[in-house]
């Protein structure tokens, strides 16, 4: 089965994914599955078909990225039915992908099962650090975002609505992605962000300067 994950599953996510211009391309897919498989090296109790699954079709049914996502998740299990995927297995990735998002936590969080854990870390990992900073103002300018207003202060608590309408990029940091690291859930993951949080840290702190704020 494992063979199924990676060749049916990862081009068939490549396909759909290859016209994503708000960062999460088949590129960010690719990191999350390496992302995924250092954090397994640890984690030997997880099942890593389950995990590799869910960190490659993550983001097929995200809210923010598909019109009906209802739609989307049928699709989603439809495949996973075709490529002999178990009824137990298409459950626990289902599960994941429906319940790992950051919106999705906002507002009430949700117990994930290890797997689920690991992808989460996984997919979280991607938004910090080097690649979270270019990701972030390639997200926003996508959409049209402001870049900074010092004026506009970082909002405390959000909801998933607050969330979905965001004030600049840079207050994007401080309200999820500086608080993404405390969020982890395995060891391996949180080693992994020391380094991409000091290196956002770092950023913040130029950028302002060089904003003369």
């Amino acid at each position: 089965m494992m063979e199924t994950a990676f060749d049916q599953v990862g081009p068939y996510v490549k396909q759909q994914m290859q016209r994503d211009h708000t960062g999460h391309n088949f590129d960010h897919i690719e990191r999350v599955v390496n992302n995924a498989q250092s954090i397994l090296v640890n984690e030997s109790r997880a099942n890593a078909l389950i995990v590799l699954t869910a960190a490659y079709m993550h983001d097929l049914i995200d809210d923010k990225l598909v019109d009906d996502p209802g739609k989307q998740t049928a699709i989603v299990k439809s495949k996973l039915q075709e490529w002999n995927y178990s009824g137990a297995h298409i459950d626990a990735i289902l599960e994941i992908i429906e319940h790992m998002s950051f919106s999705k936590n906002l507002e009430h969080h949700y117990e994930l099962s290890v797997e689920g854990q690991i992808v989460q870390d996984a997919d979280r990992l991607d938004a910090i650090g080097a690649i979270g900073i270019a990701r972030a103002f390639y997200y926003g300018g996508h959409f049209g975002e402001r870049m900074y207003d010092p004026k506009i202060k970082p909002r405390e608590e959000l909801t998933v609505e607050q969330y979905r309408t965001p004030t600049t990029i840079v207050n994007h940091f401080y309200e999820k992605l500086l608080r993404i690291k405390n969020s982890l859930n395995t060891d391996t993951a949180r080693e992994m962000a020391r380094v991409r949080q000091k290196v956002m840290q770092d950023f913040l702190a130029e950028f302002k300067v060089e904003w003369g704020n």
